[in-house]
């Protein structure tokens, strides 16, 4: 009874369990229950009296061990593989214990089989869990990081740092093409190219982008908005985007250059072409090559969704840094348009600053006015408009032109501004506005009889002999708000006397009242020893505007002394200029730079006056916007600087066969050792002239 009430219970158990009989040449099973012929979809009949050493629908992981486990008549276990009816595998685990049965010739032992199906499915799915998560992790890291690099995308290697990190993280290889008056192989936006000259390495603009066999063509005109394939070394379609396309992205150039190795023969040269939108156009291209080819098929759904979530943001950027440049190159041309150019003044040393406290697109209302109202009379205003935006830069603007106009006709300031008042009001312009107007009159004496008017103004200051006045006469309301009767001051100028016209932004500080920057105004330029105007202008802003709070409007006028060259300076050996960019501001920065030398004691200098002239030229002729000139005494030379807008560099040529010119450069290379660098505004061409005068020529006479 007891023997049957065994029998029962490991029929009825849900283990999976066997009798096995093992013996020298094989171990067969005896006896099976239902549950293992349910785990193995037999019927327990065609499971019993296999071998479960040989047949293949018991496979043990480890034969030989399995083989010892028998051999050695203790309890063991072992991994198996149970093949199902239906083709699928069971993964088990065996438990085995010998057990004594007289009634078998050979050794017995039983065994219980554990499923680790579920086990297994658990832990696979943990595994693909971790695995997601590590891709989710990876995929917001890289995108952190490319954030982080978009930050200085306007840098000129911005877009190749970005392709560069996308290489080493998720695929083979990968580079950015821009989409700007012609397709081109980008490694930065290059944004400040005037009206996006084509470039001469990039396509043509004039390309049709609806041809149905160019998919780079209608993914640069929106449809479609995904990603595509294009095969680089199948034949494309004559002169569409697909050919220039296949025949720029050089991989085998991109293969050696990362492995260090030629690209294996064969290899597959498919490449997935992303679009880079803009808010309004597709801006460009992300093309990539996943790691062992394969194109698309190759990228999984986490890859593909990084790479264009990557081109999105990229161009959001794009369109971000060209919005600022326009804005901020509309903003400057504005202003600086409504800015008269530093003039040459008969008889007066006159130096002009002008300079915008913000580094967004604003515009401001300081300004200032050099004219030459006759031939022994100079006119000299200052004056700010309240605010920083385009109402203000248009009311200096219209207030410039009304104090011009005047003072053509009348001679005396107080009289000019109650012209102005007039005027002013009935325009109807509603922002306050401030200037002083004064009118220089060369004396038969050599002296200047200085006239001003104040409107709200900060006065002028007045050095003569290291003591420093402010021309607080004359004085009155904000233009626009005078009732008429405005009074004219008047003081004589005599060699070697020093005006300072200026703007509240030169002196006024969050942490200190106005009052006392105008004080430490007086303290600086009575301790100023230069005795040119820039060099005056130069350490008045080095000493005050270091940090400007609010924009800055200079004007320096200096009556020049016949002994100056016989007193010592320790003013700052630096100076600057804006120059428009035309012909005349060469001559204008030849001029400069004698002055400078004059006024710095450097001997010989033709080489330098040659040097600037050569480099403004340039700058004028291939450069385009403002040319900012710079002039430093470095102890063992002379260092100029120019910069224009233009980011191409320089060359030197052999000249233009059957033309004049195009030496400039190797004139410059001659007289200097130069360089250039890259600026926020385009490049800077320097050169650090060696004193003397033009090296003779290697040739003799005959």
């Amino acid at each position: 009874m007891t023997s049957d009430l065994l029998a029962g219970a490991l029929e009825a158990t849900l283990v999976p369990t066997a009798l096995l009989t093992a013996s020298p040449d094989a171990v067969r099973v005896a006896w099976a229950n239902g549950a293992l012929a349910r785990a193995t979809g037999y019927e327990p009949q065609r499971v019993v009296a296999l071998d479960v050493l040989t047949d293949p629908r018991v496979r043990p992981v480890d034969v030989p061990a399995t083989r010892a486990g028998f051999a050695g008549g203790l309890p063991f276990t072992q991994r198996v593989v149970l093949r199902r009816s239906d083709g699928a595998y069971v993964h088990c685990i065996a438990h085995l214990a010998p057990v004594g049965a007289p009634a078998l010739r050979a050794g017995a032992w039983v065994v219980a089989l554990q499923d680790l199906t579920a086990q297994l499915s658990e832990r696979a799915e943990q595994v693909a869990l971790v695995e997601a998560e590590r891709r989710e992790r990876r995929s917001l890291s890289l995108v952190a990081r490319v954030s982080d690099l978009l930050m200085d995308v306007d840098e000129p290697h911005g877009l190749r740092e970005i392709a560069s990190l996308l290489t080493a993280e998720v695929v083979g290889w990968a580079g950015f093409y821009l989409h700007d008056r012609g397709l081109w192989a980008a490694e930065g936006l290059d944004p400040r190219r005037p009206g996006g000259a084509p470039r001469p390495d990039g396509q043509g603009p004039r390309l049709p982008m609806s041809c149905p066999r160019d998919p780079v063509g209608r993914l640069l005109g929106g449809s479609p908005d995904r990603a595509v394939e294009l095969d680089l070394g199948a034949g494309q379609p004559e002169g569409t985007y697909a050919q220039w396309l296949a025949a720029h992205v050089d991989l085998a150039a991109a293969h050696a250059e990362r492995t260090g190795r030629p690209v294996p023969a064969g290899e597959d040269r498919t490449v997935v072409v992303l679009p880079v939108p803009g808010r309004r156009r597709t801006l460009g291209l992300l093309v990539v090559r996943p790691r062992g080819g394969g194109g698309l098929a190759a990228l999984d759904a986490s890859t593909l969704t990084v790479l264009e979530l990557i081109a999105r943001r990229v161009g959001i950027s794009i369109d971000n840094v060209r919005l600022y440049d326009r804005e901020h190159r509309l903003a400057e041309t504005l202003q600086r348009a409504m800015l008269p150019e530093q003039g040459e003044v008969d008889g007066l040393d006159v130096w002009t600053y002008y300079s915008p406290n913000a580094d967004d697109a604003q515009v401001g209302g300081d300004w200032y006015d050099v004219q030459q109202l006759g031939a022994e009379t100079v006119g000299v205003v200052v004056g700010d408009v309240v605010g920083h935006d385009v109402e203000a830069a248009a009311a200096m603007g219209q207030l410039r032109s009304v104090v011009r106009s005047y003072a053509m006709d009348i001679a005396t300031p107080g009289s000019v501004l109650d012209r102005v008042d007039q005027l002013f009001g009935g325009l109807r312009i509603p922002r306050a506005a401030s200037l002083v107007l004064s009118t220089l009159r060369r004396e038969p004496d050599g002296t200047w009889l200085l006239r001003y008017a104040r409107a709200g103004h900060l006065p002028v200051l007045h050095v003569r002999d290291g003591h420093a006045t402010q021309l607080r006469d004359a004085g009155g309301p904000l233009i626009g708000f005078g009732t008429g009767g405005r009074t004219t001051a008047e003081a004589v100028l005599e060699p070697g006397d020093v005006l300072v016209y200026y703007t509240d932004g030169l002196v006024e500080r969050r942490d200190r009242s106005l009052r006392d920057g105008l004080t430490v105004l007086e303290t600086v330029a009575a301790s100023i020893t230069a005795r040119d105007a820039p060099g005056i202008g130069e350490d008045l802003l080095s000493r005050l505007a270091d940090h400007p709070e609010d924009d800055v409007a200079v004007v320096v006028v200096r009556v020049p002394d016949p002994e100056d060259h016989l007193r010592g300076t320790t003013s700052p050996r630096r100076r600057r200029w804006s120059l428009p960019s035309e012909p005349a501001s060469i001559a204008r920065a030849r001029h400069a730079v004698v002055r400078t030398c004059e006024a710095w004691d450097i001997r010989e200098a033709s080489n330098a006056e040659l040097v600037v002239s050569e480099l403004v030229a340039n700058a004028v002729l291939h450069g385009w916007g403002h040319v900012a000139l710079q002039l430093y005494d470095t102890g063992d030379g002379l260092r100029i600087e120019v910069e224009d807008a233009n980011p191409t560099p320089p060359v030197t040529t052999d000249g233009h066969p059957g033309r004049v010119g195009g030496f400039g450069m190797q004139i410059v290379e001659r007289l200097s050792d130069w360089g250039w660098r890259q600026s926020r505004g385009g490049k800077v061409v320097w050169a650090k002239v060696r004193p003397g005068a033009l090296p003779r020529s290697g040739r003799t006479e005959d």
